[in-house]
């Protein structure tokens, strides 16, 4: 579905569990069966979901996790490393995932990250933060030879109170999908405005 070159920053709405982990089993098996590597930063339940699908794939996540080519990480656990006072910190912010990227790069093939912290974030109310921490994966994908994809649950898309705020968010990526069809309308006006 998703190209997964270098310096990607792709936003993707899902309606459901199931299409997140069907989307992002696609995205990363793509850099897993071509010598890449995978990060995800995500919930449990969506990791659980996303490697249960990477298994029946044919991904051997074990062996990809000892060479470092495969990456878990809990989206919250890693928010809280670097969030002060509700906002990213960028320098905290490249101090915690910029490692993670540098390792995952070493063996030179494609690095795709998986991540939902700013999901989180909108999902706790705080789309103002959000949108700089989108900013900071923005700058990180320049700086990186990486792509990256985010989720984006589909009824953000019907959110008209905070549309200013969503489009803010998606004004950051190189490209915004919506996975069903029938909300490539409210998101194409979402986009021209």
């Amino acid at each position: 579905m998703f190209s997964g070159g270098p310096k990607d920053h792709v936003a993707v709405f899902h309606r459901s569990d199931d299409e997140l982990a069907r989307v992002v089993t696609d995205y990363l098996l793509g850099a897993l069966e071509n010598d890449g590597a995978a990060v995800v930063v995500t919930t449990r339940a969506h990791r659980a979901a996303i490697e249960d699908r990477l298994g029946r794939g044919g991904a051997d996540l074990r062996a990809a996790g000892a060479d470092g080519c495969y990456v878990a990480l809990d989206a919250a656990d890693v928010l809280s490393q670097f969030m002060i006072n509700d906002y990213a910190d960028p320098a905290g912010f490249w101090r915690v995932i910029s490692p993670v990227i540098r390792k995952a790069s070493r063996n030179g093939g494609s690095v795709r990250v998986f991540a939902e912290m700013v999901s989180l974030m909108w999902a706790d109310g705080r789309p103002s933060p959000a949108a700089d921490l989108e900013a900071l994966w923005t700058e990180l994908t320049a700086q990186y030879s990486c792509s990256l994809l985010c989720a984006y649950p589909a009824g953000l898309l019907r959110d008209a109170e905070r549309a200013d705020d969503l489009a803010e968010i998606l004004a950051g990526h190189s490209d915004v999908t919506a996975i069903l069809s029938r909300d490539e309308d409210v998101l194409s006006q979402l986009l021209s405005d």
